[in-house]
């Protein structure tokens, strides 16, 4: 059992002012705004000489509408001759073909989350992970320039980022190799673009961001990032590139990446500019200065970067905090990761903290390689699976899917938190960071437990401790999500109903507005709980922590009846002026039967 003495995370309501009058959600105009989406995924590197520990820290998410669930891959041996299905197909943006490429016999063991959805290329997708050689894969957008994306061939061939983050997976035992398979890969086979892409490759040295431009030139570059350094892809870049870089150990690239500019007239060698890889082959920051963008306060990558530089020392929970920034965790933010990558550390302790949404709205979990699995609540599950609605279920998957989905869960309070986010997203915050807090400190603990048993030489009980631990702390997760789900739905009942679109139908319908396609309309933004001025970001991990306190538990049945029927309008005088606080400690049941089950 998780906690043993301090159950008060699970009872806890908000000390805040009073909540909103009845009616309109104050979150309601962040909805409808017409800005464009703050997009799309992010990696934040911090080298190992300004973290607290001496790690490397690699955060950040993939930006995808479809389901996500966690899969450890086990380590494979295939016999000689065996190959891997790579590319895209006729439906992608840039149409192109499927092909077959040779796999290599043994492949690495690895923890990654999968998704179902990006037109054309085909699932399981991922955008990398961390593997057992302590090797961390992130996968950002990168836009190429419109003149190169024009080149594109039809149909393309080659692989795709996806295939790319995988084999990384599957084959890389440090950061540098990391690039040199994927630039291996490249020169070989080619590329399959959407536009435009980079990665951020680390190892507990160092890390890597390597750019794959579109056109299909086979053109590829990429540069060491230090100990000293924060980079921010957002989206990945590389400014200034050496000309002799096949001489410097701190960068590589495709052989043409100078010719083949200059032959384009992109960039003059007796200009005396340097040859600056995102002006070249790249597109302007979306919110560079004399940009006319919204977002220009949180999108700037440089800008980005010295903010996380002042923070100072960098903590491994300082990093969630960052990848659940509500300036870029939103609806769009397909899930979180955080990889913690610390030398000396043996391949089953190699660990990669996991959220299963934004982390705006699901609390960091310690997924450790040598955990056998995750439970079934965290596995693919119909709910925005690309697909699921052509037909009906695979026998074979049903009891799989008759079982919660973690996903499902943690998108409802995303969706309920953001409609109200000055009122809800601080006490929800506060309560996922005080479970992260404890799921360190009892991370920890199995790490120091796990030593003791290699020098007792006991090690073969080590994968069964980690998967116990995984299984527990992902299930009191779900249970914490389950639980603030009833909480911020009842309030938002209480206080002011669950709001009901208002599109338009077509003419001469009759059918109400909520029958409409649930899509988002082109020029809303995602939903976000981003709100101007609720708070300063970037901000330290555990900062809300004096939004909670302890309560007594509730009925929230009995409070859904109070709070009236689909607008929640009709309550009672019990609830005049307002309720002050979210009800948040209803459900503690189901955690107490699953954590006495666990001992």
């Amino acid at each position: 059992m998780l906690f043993t003495t301090a159950p008060s995370l699970f009872l806890v309501t908000l000390s805040l002012l009073v909540l909103s009058p009845f009616g309109a959600s104050p979150g309601h105009a962040q909805i409808v705004a017409t800005a464009p989406p703050p997009a799309k995924s992010i990696a934040i590197y911090v080298g190992r000489d300004l973290t607290d520990d001496g790690s490397v820290l690699l955060g950040g998410f993939g930006h995808e509408p479809s389901s996500h669930w966690y899969e450890i891959t086990p380590a494979r041996a295939f016999p000689p001759g065996t190959t891997v299905e790579v590319g895209v197909t006729d439906e992608a943006r840039f149409p192109g073909q499927r092909m077959r490429i040779p796999q290599i016999e043994e492949t690495l063991r690895y923890v990654t989350t999968n998704y179902s959805e990006f037109a054309g290329f085909p699932p399981p997708l991922t955008n990398g992970g961390l593997n057992e050689r302590m090797v961390a894969a992130r996968d950002v957008w990168s836009p190429s320039r419109p003149e190169l994306r024009a080149m594109t061939p039809d149909p393309q061939t080659g692989l795709s980022y996806s295939d790319l983050s995988r084999l990384v997976m599957e084959r890389a035992t440090t950061a540098r190799e990391a690039v040199e398979i994927v630039g291996a890969l490249i020169d070989e086979h080619g590329y399959a673009t959407y536009g435009g892409n980079s990665h951020l490759f680390a190892d507990p040295n160092e890390g890597w961001v390597l750019i794959d431009y579109a056109g299909g030139q086979g053109l590829w570059a990429a540069e060491r990032l230090g100990p000293d350094e924060v980079r921010v892809s957002y989206p990945g870049y590389i400014r200034d590139f050496p000309l002799d870089f096949q001489d410097d150990p701190d960068f590589m690239a495709s052989a043409n990446i100078v010719d083949f500019a200059v032959s384009q007239g992109w960039w003059d060698p007796e200009s005396g500019e340097p040859f600056d890889l995102h002006r070249v082959y790249g597109v302007p920051f979306p919110s560079a200065p004399g940009q006319d963008d919204p977002h220009t306060l949180f999108r700037y990558p440089p800008d980005l970067e010295a903010e996380i530089a002042a923070l100072g020392t960098m903590s491994l929970a300082d990093m969630m905090a960052l990848v659940r920034d509500p300036r870029w965790s939103n609806d769009g933010a397909g899930y979180g990761q955080v990889a913690h990558l610390r030398s000396g550390v043996r391949p089953e302790l190699a660990t990669l903290w996991m959220s299963i949404t934004g982390a705006v709205a699901s609390p960091f979990v310690a997924v450790p390689l040598g955990a056998e699995g995750v439970p079934p609540e965290y596995k693919q599950h119909r709910y925005l699976t690309s697909d699921s609605d052509t037909d009906f279920i695979d026998a074979d998957f049903a009891p799989l899917e008759g079982t919660t989905s973690a996903y499902r869960v943690h998108k409802r309070l995303l969706y309920h938190t953001c409609e109200d986010p000055r009122s809800l997203l601080k006490p929800v915050t506060a309560a996922l960071e005080a479970f992260e807090a404890d799921v360190i400190d009892a991370h920890f603990e199995t790490e120091r437990r796990a030593r003791q048993l290699v020098n007792e030489n006991r090690s073969q009980m080590i994968p069964g401790i980690l998967t116990d631990q995984v299984e527990q702390h992902l299930l009191d997760a779900l249970d914490l999500g389950e639980r603030l789900v009833v909480g911020v739905e009842v309030e938002t009942r209480a206080q002011s109903g669950i709001r009901m679109p208002t599109v338009d139908v077509p003419e001469g319908a009759s059918w109400r507005p909520e029958s409409e396609p649930m899509t988002l309309r082109p020029g809303r933004t995602y939903h976000r709980c981003w709100v101007e001025g609720l708070d300063d970001y970037p901000r330290r991990h555990g900062s809300y922590a004096e939004q909670a306190t302890v309560l007594s538990d509730v009925d929230a049945s009995e409070l859904r009846q109070r709070g009236g029927g689909a607008t929640g309008t009709d309550v009672g005088p019990w609830l005049a002026g307002g309720i002050v606080g979210l009800l948040l400690g209803v459900g503690f049941g189901i955690f107490l039967a699953r954590s006495q089950r666990a001992e």
